[in-house]
């Protein structure tokens, strides 16, 4: 999602993993959107995490603006991330 010869994020509205992606519980949000950033909600408390992500290949990293870092991994439609398991947002098994 960011170019990888300069920081700068390159938007990439077509990328697979851009969008939103729920814990099955519906209590961890991800948007991962297509300039590079992200936005994390917890519960009723939106944009409680926000940040820079890069995804190269189906690993993922993130770089919070508070300054904590994070990685996850892209499997067969899932994200693994921090020991939490977070779906497609339209895809969250009920």
């Amino acid at each position: 999602m960011n170019n990888p010869k300069t920081s700068d994020p390159v938007p990439d509205r077509t990328h697979p993993y851009v969008g939103l992606w729920i814990t099955a519980d519906g209590y961890i949000r991800h948007n991962l959107l297509p300039n590079g950033r992200y936005d994390e909600a917890r519960g009723a408390r939106e944009s409680a995490y926000r940040g820079r992500c890069e995804v190269r290949g189906n690993h993922i990293d993130y770089w919070d603006d508070t300054g904590f870092t994070a990685d996850g991994e892209f499997r067969d439609g899932i994200l693994y991330h921090a020991g939490m398991v977070l779906y497609r947002g339209s895809k969250v098994p009920r």
